[in-house]
């Protein structure tokens, strides 16, 4: 794997996913059709309702930029086939509906006048190609149904069309940063979409685009990312969905693997109007710097509604998150995983001689900056106003541990309470 050409990635660590389409109009998300067996027919309303008045990504760009995202990923097709782009191998698309344009063209321009890195998100199931397998699928709307028992399928028609239309995304819209397929299960994986063929065009397209893992692998197999040997077609990252990673990935012989979590702010990916399960922003900076401190990203999924609107309460979050990163970003970016243990008040990120202690969990008394040796501190600093924490050695429980490092932020040995950053105080521990 080319390191260098990860390093933008992760230098980044945060960015925002966009799960929008035709399933937006019902509002039960993007897997509506396969969950309740919604034929063709009857999805075909949301297209001819498709125009979505509040459409503004550089809104959604500059929601991104506020939370301290660097990059940003659209769905520019789903599996309900739906395109938002000028396909000129089908009719389903954005261009045809009362919207009447490109919505990747429009995306793509605003992302990359806002300066951050554009991604898109294409989905290798298609519930509306007629030659997409139906019956005994495990996923297809009509998989149960039996009047498509006996349907025959072209699969070399799909396998054109859709080669076809990712070579129009990797030729159309300009430089890509990410491209990020969706996703292979059973049989439907690796050569059965002639991924050999499939990466080489992306390659000679798009010669620095990051792809992730799902040519192999969903959301939980990831491949052979995550061997020795990867395969031409493993991609340039593993993308766990959901599920956060124990530890750092490494491959079976100890090489670290480039990965991102990506996962939603409620329960749901595309816009589901019912659900106000939503995770708050304290739990969501603690995510994000777990992810790190995991040397992983964490992608932040959004799900506009049918005007394209992204939800209050969603905008609301991120721009909370975005009030702590712009406090301490600087130990989210360019930062990674530390070798030393988790202390038990929060976690560690790390860029060379420069540790972050992130306190989430206010202790009782000065708080130990646990394994690392005092003498090899050489100053300690409140990271969001450059502070200096005050040394707290001489207090009765810091004499019983002479070789730990005891700081407080507070007053008569104790280190503060509330913490002076609710959600996680970061403190700039530089090592000799």
């Amino acid at each position: 794997m080319n390191r260098e050409k990860t390093d933008w990635f992760c230098d980044a660590r945060f960015g925002m996913f966009i799960h929008w389409g035709l399933y937006a109009i019902p509002g039960q998300g993007e897997w509506y059709r396969s969950f309740d067996r919604v034929n063709s027919k009857d999805y075909e309303k949301y297209f001819n309702e498709f125009d979505p008045q509040e459409f503004n990504p550089r809104q959604w760009a500059q929601l991104a930029k506020e939370a301290g995202m660097k990059y940003i990923v659209l769905t520019a097709k789903h599996h309900d086939g739906f395109c938002l782009f000028d396909s000129q191998y089908t009719d389903y698309k954005s261009t045809n509906t009362k919207a009447g344009k490109d919505l990747i063209k429009e995306y793509v321009e605003a992302v990359r006048e806002a300066g951050l890195k554009v991604g898109i998100y294409y989905s290798l199931v298609d519930w509306h190609h007629p030659d997409y397998p139906k019956y005994n699928d495990m996923f297809h709307p009509m998989r149960e149904n039996d009047s498509y028992k006996e349907d025959k399928y072209d699969w070399d028609n799909y396998l054109n069309y859709m080669h076809g239309q990712i070579e129009e995304l990797c030729s159309n819209y300009g430089k890509l940063d990410l491209l990020w397929f969706d996703f292979s299960y059973g049989e439907m994986k690796g050569e059965k979409w002639k991924a050999t063929e499939l990466m080489e065009m992306v390659r000679r397209l798009q010669p620095e685009v990051l792809v992730n893992d799902r040519l192999e692998g969903g959301g939980s197999s990831h491949g052979s990312i995550m061997e020795g040997k990867p395969s031409a077609i493993s991609g340039d990252f593993a993308s766990p969905e959901q599920c956060m990673p124990t530890s750092e990935l490494h491959n079976k012989i100890g090489e670290r693997v480039v990965w991102e979590l990506c996962t939603t702010i409620n329960d749901s990916w595309g816009y589901v109007s019912s659900d106000k399960n939503y995770k708050s922003a304290v739990f969501l900076i603690h995510k994000l710097v777990e992810c790190v401190s995991k040397s992983g990203n964490l992608i932040l999924n959004v799900g506009p509604d049918a005007h394209g609107r992204i939800p209050k309460e969603q905008a609301e979050v991120l721009k909370q998150i975005g009030e702590w990163m712009k406090m301490n970003g600087e130990s989210i970016y360019g930062c990674e995983g530390s070798k030393l243990p988790r202390p038990e008040w929060g976690r560690y990120t790390q860029k060379e001689n420069i540790l972050y202690a992130h306190i989430m969990e206010a202790p009782i008394g000065p708080i130990p900056i646990t394994g690392v040796a005092k003498e090899q501190i050489e100053s300690i600093r409140v990271l969001w106003d450059g502070s200096v924490a005050k040394d707290a050695s001489t207090a009765l429980g810091p004499r019983k541990n002479p070789d730990t490092q005891f700081i407080t932020l507070g007053v008569n040995g104790n280190f503060t309470y509330p913490l002076p950053v609710e959600a996680d105080t970061v403190l700039k521990v530089v090592l000799k």
